[in-house]
């Protein structure tokens, strides 16, 4: 079987998180959201939200991160690998505030190819913020839509994850990842 990296994508609170635990807890191994840990430093260092600040520079940590992962999964002995979003997501949030980026960004996404794209939809009975989620829910729609449109730039094929409970989804992916 050869190596599967796989990843789960959507805007805030779409269950991506929750979803990534529950195929940790079976079993899977499975990488976390690079955002978050990129967000505490900072704010640690007294900036509380250097996606709005800096953009440049979160993206830049991000997608050095994000790479770091892609790297770290083909080195895994299993072989489906699932990651809490993936390089294009720095552009597609770029894109989303209208903000420009090196090629150098374009060519990390082109360069680190990913096995299957899954989409989490908006979903506004479970949408909540917290201290590194600061999107409203109409924002978070609008960021679903600069990555479905992203992810189709570089060729990929998404398949859309239905609400639903969270092992009913887990079941989702397996089944189409599995066929």
């Amino acid at each position: 079987m050869n190596k599967e990296i796989v990843v789960l994508i959507g805007g805030p609170s779409s269950g991506k998180t929750t979803l990534i635990e529950a195929l940790k807890e079976k079993g899977h191994t499975c990488y976390p959201e690079v955002s978050r840990e990129v967000i505490r430093e900072a704010q640690e260092q007294g900036i509380e939200q250097l996606f709005l600040e800096k953009p440049l520079l979160f993206s830049e940590l991000l997608l050095e991160g994000r790479k770091r992962q892609f790297k770290e999964a083909l080195n895994e002995e299993a072989n489906i690998v699932f990651l809490d979003r993936g390089i294009p997501d720095v552009l597609a949030y770029m894109h989303y505030i209208g903000d420009s980026y090196p090629a150098f960004f374009d060519k990390a996404c082109q360069d680190h190819k990913y096995s299957a794209i899954f989409v989490l939809p908006p979903w506004k009975e479970i949408y909540v913020s917290d201290a590194e989620r600061y999107e409203n829910y109409e924002q978070a729609v609008l960021i679903h839509e600069h990555l479905m449109e992203t992810y189709k730039n570089y060729g990929y094929s998404i398949t859309e994850v239905p609400k639903d409970t969270v092992e009913n989804r887990v079941d989702f992916i397996m089944k189409h990842l599995v066929k």
